[in-house]
């Protein structure tokens, strides 16, 4: 074997008995190895072989310890999703462009110390005006402000059910509290109204709230998971609900005049506050845990979904990673694709990717992982070897 060449094995040894904790340490060992190259021997050189082992073992000798190396967690590993994203939009064959959109991949950096959030953090939100731009531009600047600033929203050391909760009870509140600033503010016209739809990335949770049409759609290993359903008239659940709150369908049309059923700001066709309304800004929340799996999410405006499938979408994003991995540019493709097939509305898309690549692997070149001298492989060690790893690992090295 040539000089310098490392050798990794990974191996997950049980020592001790439970409870478990999993801890990473990387070991130095001299080993007689055989040879695995055709570069010469130098006899002079010892082979170093690198053995990186994940080691299960308990609390015993863990706690309080000094070793800085390794740092016992009684958690199971979660999936940590790495975010990009990249947006797109165009004014399609509409003579005025209506939709408006945000992307922030570092909520926590956005904010500074207004807010501490679970790493990594992000929001995004899709915005599409009718009746004029004027709802759907005064979302885009004071979405933040709507959504966080001015919000209760909650602040916990860690994920669980009762925080989840607040997180909801905060999203939808803010909903609400942008339908009654659009309504309070006189420059915005009350004819002037907006669907919304925003994505909130919490750690690995990601919530969705939606009002509208618009759509989040999330790649699962190749399969569209939509995160979100469109209020339509023509939809059974949002058409009873109209009706039974004294509104009509007509011709596929909320009252005649309005093709979604829920949206923020359209006051010229709201009750007022309080009273049972057929056009409601109430968003539908979707929670999901993301996993290894879940390769990207799709936010699109109607403009999108309305000339292709949620499938079509994320089959046309995948290829897209595939060839370029950019999701600006897989951004920009899915919106040239929905005018190829003939939309008649504006577009925008947002692409959010949660792994580093197609694969969520290395982006390095072949030529570049062929030059490290790394070979990756398993290897079982003797008793004798595993005692001696034991007392290492327990000693203050």
């Amino acid at each position: 074997m040539g000089a310098g060449a490392e050798v990794v094995m990974h191996q997950v040894v049980p020592l001790l008995e439970p409870p478990f904790h999993r801890c990473a340490k990387t070991v130095e060992v001299m080993e007689e190895v055989v040879a695995v190259a055709a570069a010469p021997v130098q006899p002079a050189a010892s082979p170093r072989a690198v053995v990186e082992i994940a080691v299960e073992v308990s609390d015993m000798g863990f706690k309080g310890s000094s070793n800085a190396g390794c740092s016992a967690s009684a958690e199971p590993l979660q999936f940590v999703p790495n975010i990009r994203s990249g947006s797109f939009a165009d004014i399609g064959p509409r003579r005025y462009m209506e939709d408006e959109h945000i992307r922030i991949d570092d909520l926590s950096g956005h904010l500074g110390s207004l807010l501490m959030f679970s790493e990594p953090s992000a929001f995004y939100g899709v915005f599409d005006g009718h009746g004029g731009s004027d709802a759907a531009a005064y979302m885009k600047k004071h979405a933040m402000r709507l959504f966080f600033e001015d919000a209760e929203f909650p602040c916990a050391p860690q994920e669980d059910e009762m925080f989840s909760k607040s997180v909801e009870d905060s999203v939808r509140k803010a909903f609400l509290r942008a339908d009654l600033a659009l309504a309070d503010d006189s420059i915005i016209n009350r004819s002037s109204g907006t669907t919304a739809l925003t994505a909130l990335v919490l750690g690995s949770q990601l919530l969705v709230a939606n009002a509208g049409d618009c759509r989040a759609v999330l790649c699962r290993k190749g399969i569209a998971v939509e995160m979100s359903k469109d209020h339509r008239p023509t939809y059974d659940a949002e058409r009873q609900r109209v009706i039974e709150s004294g509104g009509y369908i007509e011709d596929g049309y909320l009252n005649g005049v309005l093709s979604v059923t829920r949206a923020l700001g359209d006051w010229d066709m709201k009750l007022p506050q309080g009273a049972l309304s057929p056009l409601i800004a109430e968003p539908e929340i979707r929670w999901t845990t993301l996993t290894e799996d879940d390769e990207f999410l799709i936010i699109g405006c109607d403009g999108i979904w309305d000339v292709m499938t949620s499938q079509h979408a994320v089959s046309t994003v995948r290829k897209g990673l595939h060839r370029h991995d950019d999701p600006e540019r897989c951004a920009r493709e899915l919106a040239m694709e929905a005018k190829r097939l003939e939309t008649f509305d504006n577009l925008t898309v947002i692409v959010v990717c949660f792994v580093s690549d197609r694969a969520g692997g290395s982006t390095a070149a072949p030529s570049e992982q062929a030059t490290t001298g790394r070979i990756r492989c398993c290897k079982s060690l003797s008793p004798e070897a595993l005692d001696k790893l034991r007392r290492w690992l327990e000693s203050d090295h």
